[in-house]
């Protein structure tokens, strides 16, 4: 069921996308259509808020799953950029001939255990609140973003069966399409916690509504996240991913946690 949800969720938002550029004279008004994992809602929101200060230059960003963007800009989705969560989706979409080179990795992101304030669960990052709370019974639903298309669903379910919790966890578990809706169930009551980004949990908004933990490193694959300019891409998306590799960008992706090009640990 959830493969087949997910295809037809992909469809419609690449109908959405190809309506939103159907007019040649509301790019130029609109700006560039910009793809970006979901766990950059926030950062990003900034980094374009500043991008535009400087430039005038207005955005459109589309957030979601990083697998599910691969897949609309294969079946032609006219997005200029894209920001990827695993960089695997990048050198798929370059393999195939849809961007202009293999793109250039931005950051490396970071997952953490988050309980909402009132959460039986205890988080730390040993993950032995969770045992012992899926021990006691006190577990009912855990977030995490769907390991099928979503790089950070992906990571989750890799630490959890690293730390040796998959088959206690699984008949709990609530899938987010992405991350970001992950993180909404994780926060509104819907589930006892989630696991989820830490750029997400470092957000204004969602900061004071629990605490978080961060899960080892070395428990999942590095999220190594690389961006990329379609074929698509015209002179206001060059500039902005340009402009993502200067220090302003980088000093607001540093502030929510993400370990940036040049900076430890990032892994080969």
């Amino acid at each position: 069921m959830i493969p087949v949800l997910s295809r037809l969720l992909g469809a419609c938002m690449l109908m959405v996308a190809l309506v939103l550029t159907s007019a040649g004279g509301a790019r130029a008004q609109e700006g560039p259509l910009i793809a970006a994992a979901s766990d950059l809602r926030f950062a990003l929101d900034e980094v374009a808020a500043a991008f535009t200060a400087q430039t005038g230059q207005p955005l459109r960003i589309s957030y979601g799953s990083s697998g599910t963007f691969a897949a609309q800009i294969q079946q032609g989705a006219p997005f200029e950029m894209f920001l990827s969560a695993d960089e695997g989706y990048v050198f798929a979409l370059a393999d195939a001939g849809l961007t202009r080179d293999r793109g250039t990795l931005y950051a490396q992101g970071r997952i953490v255990l988050f309980a909402p304030s009132g959460s039986p669960l205890e988080v730390d990052e040993g993950l032995d609140g969770l045992e012992r709370a899926l021990e006691a019974g006190l577990i009912d639903r855990l977030a995490i973003a769907n390991p099928e298309h979503a790089p950070y669903g992906r990571a989750a379910e890799q630490a959890l069966r690293t730390r040796g919790l998959w088959e206690a966890v699984a008949p709990h578990l609530v899938l987010g399409e992405n991350v970001s809706q992950a993180a909404q169930f994780a926060t509104s009551g819907s589930a006892q916690g989630g696991i989820i980004a830490y750029s997400l949990a470092l957000a204004p908004t969602i900061a004071p509504l629990g605490r978080h933990a961060l899960i080892p490193e070395d428990w999942h694959a590095p999220l190594r996240q690389r961006m990329v300019l379609t074929v698509h891409a015209g002179e206001e998306a060059a500039a902005f991913y340009a402009y993502l590799q200067t220090e302003p960008a980088r000093a607001i992706l540093r502030r929510y946690g993400f370990i940036l090009p040049g900076e430890e640990p990032l892994a080969p």
